[in-house]
């Protein structure tokens, strides 16, 4: 029997005995979801199971036992033909002739019961939902006086731009809160908010929305259609993913996502959120950076530490902003920095710490800023985790002379080279070749980067190697 077709029946059922009743499919709860948004809280729940009746188990069996409901066309035929028999026959002899036909009509007919009682049963949940919401939102606001005074001069035309309502208990966002058009700042921070209804797209005017420590499993897609929205926090919830649409506010300057359970960023964030200053995604189960964050081009601050990124792509060099950058505590998950890390001259700190990084770039003397530098509880070798307490100005120095050092031998080399070639032709030819070599191949070797977790070789063109040369 599919119970697909009443899925919110399905879910309850399932609630009430996960032996006894399959779950409802993933297509019928992506359905259900964001019309019971609060399925999950325990006292909506058990008005929804008390409201089951005991003789749910017998109808179910009898509908089950029924078989396939008969074609429609076959039922239409067989009206149809017992009409005809009717009117051409005594009824005696009718209803022998009609009783093959009257039965297909019977089973549909007892179908059509046994379907009417789960059809009316669903819509009596649905209404037991309402209802218990509506009580829930009542009582909030019949405690939560500050909640109806704002809605109260919300309605009496009052000019609200600013709403503080955290640490408040809430477990809903009264959908009048979308009427305050005017609101600038909202602060729902530290209550027991489930969802955020779509209501809050109508706030067009609202520029830092605070949503932190909540139990927030999604984000509304209608977000996206805050587009003066400079701040959002949703730190501390129970985020998986941060919806498409949020590429859309295209005014954020600061996005904390920490502190969730996300597991990718949305592909297309950094082609939006190009004004973006700060991003805080720690702690989180991250595994990539998408390739379109380097199109963030404003971005100061970035931390993703504590988290199970695997490479940090090459592009990340054209983030030339940037001033902090946290990659620490990725474990065994982060081998290598790609060397165009040392394209971010601007960069202040740097923390590489608790991860499985051999080496850095030879380039690092580049970031002539760098003030803070932690390469703690790695296993490096170059430098020596000696050199690496010592500070970001003695890690600049030794990557300095080791540079130079490697440049001085290869022109030795090339020396002896020319002179065994002879011509000067030759040694040209030799030469550039040795060069070319020098910039892309022995950076494979001395690490320069180029490991499989940086997202790519680096073009000869973009190298610092080829223009130092």
């Amino acid at each position: 029997m599919d119970l697909d077709r009443f899925p919110l029946l399905s879910y309850v059922l399932h609630q009430l005995d996960s032996n006894l009743h399959a779950p409802p499919s993933m297509a019928a709860q992506q359905t259900l979801l964001p019309s019971f948004p609060l399925l999950s809280d325990p006292q909506i729940m058990s008005s929804l199971t008390q409201s089951i009746p005991k003789t749910i188990t017998q109808t179910l069996f009898v509908f089950n036992s029924l078989g396939s409901r008969p074609n429609q066309s076959a039922v239409s035929s067989a009206r149809s033909k017992i009409a005809q028999i009717m009117d051409s026959l005594s009824p005696e002899e009718a209803a022998k002739e009609t009783e093959i036909y009257a039965g297909v009509v019977r089973l549909d007919e007892v179908h059509d019961s046994y379907e009417k009682k789960l059809k009316d049963l669903e819509e009596d949940l649905s209404r037991v939902y309402v209802t218990e919401v509506e009580s829930m939102l009542k009582s909030s606001q019949e405690v939560n006086e500050e909640v109806v005074a704002v809605l109260k001069a919300a309605e009496s035309g009052g000019i609200i731009e600013r709403i503080d309502l955290s640490g408040q208990e809430l477990k809903l966002i009264p959908e009048a809160f979308g009427k305050i058009v005017g609101l600038v700042y909202l602060n729902l921070s530290s209550n027991d908010l489930t969802f955020i209804p779509d209501a809050i797209s109508k706030l067009k005017n609202l520029e830092e929305l605070n949503v932190s420590s909540n139990s927030l499993e999604s984000l509304p897609d209608s977000i996206g259609m805050l587009l003066n929205l400079r701040i959002l926090n949703v730190n501390a919830n129970n985020l998986t993913a941060l919806p498409e649409s949020i590429a859309h506010c295209r005014s954020l300057v600061e996005l904390d996502g920490s502190y969730n359970n996300l597991t990718s960023l949305p592909t297309n964030i950094g082609y939006g959120l190009q004004n973006l200053e700060r991003l805080s995604i720690q702690l989180n189960k991250l595994r990539y950076f998408p390739g379109s964050i380097s199109e963030m081009y404003n971005l100061k601050y970035l931390d993703a530490h504590m988290n199970e990124i695997h490479g940090i792509p090459n592009s990340v060099g054209r983030l030339t902003k940037l001033e902090v950058l946290n990659l620490s505590s990725n474990f065994n998950n982060l081998m290598s920095v790609p060397d165009t890390i040392t394209d971010l001259t601007n960069l202040r700190e740097l923390d590489l710490s608790n991860n499985q990084i051999q080496t850095i770039p030879d380039s690092f003397y580049l970031l002539r800023k760098l003030e803070k530098l932690n390469l703690d509880q790695n296993p490096l070798e170059i430098p020596s985790q000696e050199v690496a307490n010592q500070g970001a100005e003695a890690v600049r120095e030794f990557m300095r002379k080791r540079w130079d050092r490697i440049m001085a031998e290869q022109q030795q080399r090339i020396g002896v080279e020319a002179e065994r070639h002879g011509d000067e032709t030759g040694w040209v030819y030799w030469g550039t070749s040795m060069v070319t070599n020098l910039v892309s191949g022995v950076t494979q070797t001395i690490g320069f980067g180029g490991g499989s977790g940086d997202g790519g070789d680096k073009k000869l063109g973009d190298s610092h190697y080829y223009h130092q040369l």
